[in-house]
């Protein structure tokens, strides 16, 4: 897997936030000749650059969490969507009554956006529902699905592939004993967790029903799953690099092997 946005929130750039990256949620993972994408936040610009520059076309599958900004913001400027030569499958689930295609449709329209998806994506593109619950496979990896603690709705996945398993578990908020303990089950024994550790417990204090999580409780449910490496993700926009090395040094004295996600990051489980 290799990390293009690790942000939450909303597009945090400069030299303060430099070795840990600005961009909004979009994480890159390779199943054999599978290519799986989680989200287009604002990350999924440069992952599409670098697709592009392999001028070989371009077979994905793009998993989207939710419908907030910050995971949506990078479609209209991906570039694999301007090609005929590419094929695309975007995976999501319903909600309010609005499929996933009336969804990102809505958010490339007048008066927020200057072209329509209609206009200018020229992929050979699918749009496919999830029912939160169903396995999807890809090639031979299966992704699972599962709802997720979150303001208007959040589906989290878990892939696996090989003997090797990912969770990915962005913006959830903890506290909910019911939804917790699903989370862990769902995680159990996974090879990593990408999980949302935007807070610290004081700060949470002041942000409850944000729909996101702290790196107390981070810890928490990688040691109830049973997970082998926590990945600390959707960073606060506000924290700089200096933040985040302290941050890190605090949760490795509770699990050692712990990470906070970059840019350009690869791990290879």
């Amino acid at each position: 897997m290799r990390f293009w946005g690790v942000r939450g929130s909303i597009p945090s750039p400069g030299p303060q936030t430099k070795r840990y990256g600005g961009n909004t949620p979009c994480v890159e993972v390779r199943c054999g000749d599978e290519l799986l994408i989680f989200d287009l936040g604002s990350g999924a610009r440069g992952l599409g650059d670098a697709l592009l520059a392999t001028r070989k076309p371009i077979k994905a599958s793009i998993f989207i969490s939710h419908y907030h900004y910050d995971h949506l913001q990078g479609l209209p400027f991906f570039g694999p969507m301007f090609s005929p030569a590419n094929d695309v499958t975007l995976y999501g689930s319903p909600r309010d009554g609005k499929s996933l295609k009336q969804i990102l449709a809505g958010q490339m329209v007048h008066p927020y956006f200057p072209v329509t998806a209609e206009d200018v994506f020229r992929t050979r593109l699918a749009y496919r529902d999830v029912i939160v619950g169903e396995d999807i496979p890809v090639g031979d990896a299966v992704v699972r699905t599962l709802e997720l603690n979150h303001p208007g709705g959040n589906v989290g996945y878990r892939v696996d592939f090989g003997g090797r398993s990912l969770v990915y578990a962005t913006d959830v908020e903890h506290g909910s004993t019911a939804l917790d303990k699903g989370l862990f089950d769902f995680a159990r024994g996974a090879d990593a967790l990408i999980y949302d550790s935007m807070y610290t417990e004081d700060e949470y204090r002041a942000r409850l029903g944000w729909g996101h999580s702290t790196w107390e409780a981070a810890v928490r449910a990688a040691d109830a799953s049973d997970v082998k490496q926590l990945v600390l993700f959707h960073h606060d926009p506000g924290r700089d690099d200096a933040a985040m090395d302290k941050l890190v040094r605090q949760v490795r004295k509770q699990r050692p092997e712990a990470i906070a996600a970059k840019e350009a990051m690869v791990l290879k489980l």
